[in-house]
């Protein structure tokens, strides 16, 4: 296939290269650079069957020649980035979706959005299967990537209802891995940076609240599965690791595996921060044949030795 995958200097769509690349598939990459980095594709730069346009999204699309499959992971993903860049994401959630819509439709390619498990909000059910309508504040300050992702999905769903385009869409839970920034913001970076640089790891509220993390390798699967595999048009599909930690849970096992004498200190709570968030994986494991491979312990060894050759 002749693949377009936006934000693919990003940390999720590097890896997604890297995966089409090596499944024989020929791949055309668009980033702007705004939280993606040239570092995380400077390794597929001049490898046969990599193109790549360094663009925004929320600006019309043009490619020439086929599109078999377009991927859509451009977006701001971590708090710290979508909260500094409010209207950016809500541009390329809204104009970005829409352009690529478009684009898949003029060249009648199958398209899989990035969706995200905040489309779920502060759940008031647990797990989160896909039939879940979520609890989300459409005013407060994480609605700008909360129902930026919520109207992406909307607009999926009307070009799949009204121009018969095949879409899929990927609700993806906490993942992490090798090409987070340092600076990204998100809980297991933030705490693998602050125990390898000796400083106290911050748990926000009493740590009570759960999340569940996923190993990029075994999400960059998932997305490959609900790509090529046919019969799924219209499809939603969680894709995350069911091991549920407390946030102070995981900081503590950050610690150990970092061996760092980081202390842990406690800040006040983000405004809608969620409580509890786990994903239900039923339906990728029935119809996918998919589920998470690798444990979070074994996942976090792999990205504390990239980290720290990263500092090093």
């Amino acid at each position: 296939m002749r693949v377009l995958i936006t934000g693919a200097a990003g940390f999720i769509g590097s890896h997604l290269c890297d995966k089409f690349l090596r499944e024989g598939h020929e791949v055309i990459g668009l980033d702007n650079f705004l939280t993606g980095s040239p570092e995380n594709i400077a390794h597929l730069f001049g490898r046969e069957g990599f193109t790549f346009l360094k663009y925004d999204v929320t600006n019309f699309i043009y490619i020439e020649g086929r599109v078999d499959l377009v991927l859509h992971f451009a977006c701001p993903a971590s708090p710290v980035d979508y909260l500094n860049h409010p209207i950016h994401t809500m541009k390329v959630d809204s104009l970005g979706t829409l352009h690529t819509l478009g684009l898949a439709k003029v060249k009648g390619a199958r398209y899989v959005l990035a969706s995200t498990s905040e489309v779920y909000g502060n759940p008031q059910v647990h797990p989160q299967p896909e039939t879940y309508w979520g609890n989300v504040n459409p005013i407060g300050p994480r609605s700008v990537y909360d129902e930026a992702k919520r109207f992406s999905e909307a607009l999926t769903m009307a070009y799949h209802r009204e121009h018969g385009i095949d879409v899929r869409i990927a609700r993806i839970f906490n993942t992490y891995g090798p090409r987070m920034r340092m600076e990204d913001g998100r809980v297991v970076p933030n705490f693998i940076n602050q125990a390898l640089r000796g400083k106290p790891l911050t748990v926000y509220g009493d740590g009570s609240q759960t999340r569940s993390f996923c190993y990029i390798d075994d999400l960059v699967e998932g997305i490959y599965l609900l790509s090529v595999k046919d019969g799924l048009e219209g499809e939603v599909f969680n894709l995350g690791n069911p091991e549920e930690y407390t946030v102070l849970e995981l900081a503590k096992l950050i610690l150990e595996l970092s061996g760092s004498r980081s202390e842990i200190s406690f800040l006040d709570r983000p405004v809608d921060d969620p409580d509890r968030r786990k994903p239900d994986i039923t339906k990728a494991k029935k119809v996918l044949g998919w589920e998470p491979k690798v444990s979070v312990r074994e996942g976090l060894k792999k990205t504390i030795e990239w980290f720290r050759e990263s500092l090093s």
